[in-house]
């Protein structure tokens, strides 16, 4: 509806109401109410006045005739321009009933054409304010069809399928940048991402220097997405400063119920119960849970009752009432207000979902649950949320799931086509993918796992790897999963370790910084053997640096007590896997790349441990020794065949453990060469930190050998190919071959081997 009030001295208002975003034809006038203090004294003056009155109503009439006729051609005009500027229309469609053909962006990964008229004619979040609700329901389904272009890629939209009709409502209801909005997971943002201004990225998912570079602060995001539970925390923050600076604007906090695993959610909570400012949390529960038990636990059910008792609970009426009910009773005394607070929270909690009155107790109104796919609603709710001035923190529940679909049949396919997601390399069926580290690192597991009953699993993280999936249908009760809680999931294994278990602590290196407390406190202190794996170390491709791990080598091998060890290939990970089975005295760390690796034999097992702290010669030169850490062994081995055709002689070794350091390879490479190179895919004050610290302590650096590390650089490497992202960090073999030249003194080889 649109409404246009217009006033006159006296009181007179005329309506101009519709159901379109221009002003409708119709048109209304209230009764004429003349203000209290006019005072008539003669009957013929009175006449005389209501006769200019009825002549000034006949002028506003016209007035605003001729204004609205003004404004719809204005409306139209506006509507053609923006349509025509938008669209790219095509001749012979126009003729044969007036079609529009709209594209998805010339630089994205496809040249398909498909129908988003509606999305087209969005730059930015104040496009959406004029929008009827028709057209905002349309533009959700081309947000839908747009992922589904997307989808190609090697990313998955799959989450932000929930998002779409929220991320719609929450830009139509608020006005972004000027109010801040903060989102949880960057998964779930990608609607939020084509409404304000970055398709054009979003299309070139997965290349060099895109989109990730922007998922940090900029205008509408004033707070970066990362691997959630920050964004009440860092939403409350700004409420706060927004408070103190005497301003207006709101602050919007988007969670998913993923990120309530995690204890930073709680904590947020609560301190924003006892700050009382003014916060909007919304949380996405998208039906989905890592933990089969919660699947199966009752949801939130939507219906008429919870829909209409939900737009009571945000109705402005229902707020000031329970306020003026609060201040009464806290009037009358005598455990009134005790007495009456229990009557609401028993009330709410019998009409409420299951564990609504947690949000309570923590001090936020609770307002739902609504339905995340239906906009009307959506929008009923949040403006009602965002008219109430003094309100506090209020939590918005909003059902919402993957899975749905939309009427159009056309955008219907293509959510269909989402759905099914593009498969990444760790998440696709076995048959249809290359073999991974995690394939091979399951396979070893469930073999030792076989002949050792007391080993068990722990994972924690966001969502689970393909190859997780069949070691927990094997091991069964000796599988768990604990979702976004790794502080939790390392604390519980140092229990199991305690109980007699061997507990292996399988955790995303980027998600171990979260639990690095408890790493020092609860494990490696007390030199309990808790195994950790540490899947997706070093660079991730497209998920960018949100999920790199590039700091656990730094930050693991550090710790006094602690073993890390990678492999280099699967069979070196296979026995390092039986390595770890045999250390009961103190806490292992094994780190593994994301990704495919080169198979040298994928039916070779070998169950052979490795001697702790004892590398291994690969190739042996004179010129100059490579000693790589993990990964990088074969970046090795490539320089050394470039190297090779340019009549250089170098010698390639796999370190195998940075702490311990195998010392007697250390000192033999460094007495044989003049030179020696380290190699790791991880952070400065690594693996190369630690060599160099024990050939300076040993006066090997004295004797003449030249040292040179190659890391990854200082700074934040954003999603690209996992071949690009190499690049830019340097670790290609032929970076390493040029740093070889380089210390050769072959300056111009090393130029033009970098052409």
């Amino acid at each position: 509806m649109a409404a246009a009030p217009c006033r006159n001295p006296f009181g007179i208002i005329a309506n101009l109401d519709g159901s379109s975003r221009f002003l409708s034809r119709k048109l209304e006038f209230s009764a004429v109410n003349f203000p209290p203090n006019v005072e008539f004294s003669r009957l013929g003056f009175y006449r005389s006045l209501m006769c200019k009155v009825e002549f000034l109503l006949c002028d506003y009439v016209q007035v605003l005739s001729v204004l609205y006729e003004f404004l719809g051609f204005v409306g139209r005009v506006v509507s053609y321009r923006v349509e025509n500027s938008r669209s790219h229309i095509r001749e012979d469609d126009v003729e044969h009933g007036g079609h529009v053909h709209c594209s998805s962006n010339a630089d994205g990964p496809t040249n398909e054409e498909v129908l988003t008229p509606v999305l087209d004619m969005i730059d930015n979040p104040m496009n959406l304010k004029n929008l009827s609700l028709k057209e905002l329901k349309q533009l959700a389904d081309d947000i839908r069809t747009e992922l589904s272009i997307m989808s190609k890629t090697n990313k998955s939209f799959r989450p932000s399928l929930s998002t779409v009709e929220l991320t719609v409502a929450i830009h139509h209801v608020f006005n972004a940048p000027v109010d801040k909005i903060a989102w949880d997971i960057e998964d779930q943002t990608y609607p939020h991402q084509l409404l304000t201004g970055r398709r054009t990225r979003l299309n070139k998912l997965g290349q060099a220097n895109d989109l990730s570079s922007y998922a940090c602060r900029n205008e509408y995001d004033p707070f970066g997405t990362g691997h959630g539970c920050s964004s009440i925390s860092s939403g409350l923050g700004m409420a706060v400063a927004r408070d103190i600076k005497g301003k207006k604007d709101r602050i919007v906090s988007v969670i998913s119920n993923e990120t309530t695993m995690a204890g930073q959610v709680y904590e947020a909570m609560s301190n924003a119960g006892y700050l009382d400012s003014n916060l909007v949390v919304i949380l996405n529960d998208r039906h989905h849970a890592s933990n089969p038990k919660l699947d199966q636990a009752p949801k939130a059910s939507i219906n008429a009752v919870s829909s209409t008792l939900s737009k009571l609970q945000s109705s402005q009426f229902f707020r000031k009432f329970r306020e003026v009910a609060k201040v009464l009773t806290k009037r009358i005394g005598r455990g009134m207000h005790e007495w009456a607070a229990k009557i609401d929270e028993y009330a709410r909690g019998m009409v409420g979902p299951t564990g609504s009155t947690l949000f309570e107790e923590l001090g936020l109104y609770y307002i739902g649950p609504v339905d995340g796919h239906n906009i009307e609603d959506l929008l009923c709710v949040l403006h009602e949320v965002a008219s109430l001035d003094s309100m506090g923190p209020v939590l918005v529940h909003v059902v919402t799931k993957e899975e749905y679909a939309v009427e159009d049949n056309q955008t219907g396919k293509a959510s269909e086509d989402v759905i099914k997601g593009a498969c990444t390399i760790e998440s696709g069926p076995i048959r249809s993918r290359p073999r991974t580290y995690s394939d091979h690192f399951v396979k070893a597991l469930i073999t030792e796992s076989e002949i050792d009953e007391d080993i068990v699993v722990v994972h924690a993280g966001m969502g689970m790897e393909t190859p997780f999936r069949a070691l927990k249908d094997k091991l069964g009760d000796r599988f768990f999963d604990v979702g976004m809680a790794e502080q939790h999931a390392v604390t519980f294994s140092a229990g199991l370790s305690c109980g007699g278990l061997k507990p292996f602590c399988v955790i995303p290196a980027s998600f171990l910084q979260r639990a690095y407390d408890q790493v020092v406190h609860d494990v490696d202190r007390q030199k309990i053997p808790v195994r950790f794996v540490l899947t997706s170390a070093g660079l991730v491709g497209s998920d960018g640096a949100a999920h790199s791990g590039a700091f656990d080598i730094t930050f693991m091998s550090c710790l006094p007590n602690m073993i890390v060890m990678a492999p280099s290939d699967e069979i070196e990970l296979a026995r390092m896997v039986c390595t770890a089975v045999d250390i009961e005295d103190r806490p292992v760390c094994l780190r593994y790349p994301r990704g495919a690796i080169a198979s040298l034999d994928p039916n070779l097992y070998l169950r052979e441990p490795i001697e702790v702290g004892r590398g291994r010669l690969l190739l042996e030169g004179k010129d100059i020794a490579l000693l790589g850490f993990g990964s990088m062994v074969h970046n090795c081995l490539r320089a050394h065949a470039v190297l090779a055709q340019m009549g250089i002689d170098i010698t390639v070794a796999d370190a195998r453990f940075c702490k311990p350091l195998d010392m007697k390879l250390v000192r033999m490479l460094c007495k044989n060469h003049k030179f020696l190179i380290t190699v790791e895919e991880g952070s400065i004050g690594g693996f190369g930190a630690h060599v160099a610290q024990f050939i300076s302590l040993d006066g090997l650096l004295d004797a003449g050998v030249k040292w040179r590390p190659i890391t990854l650089p200082d700074n934040y490497i954003e999603a690209a190919q996992p071949n690009e992202q190499l690049a830019a960090a340097g670790l290609t073999g032929n970076h390493i071959a040029a740093t070889a030249l380089n210390l050769l003194g072959r300056t111009r080889d090393a130029l033009l081997l970098m052409c």
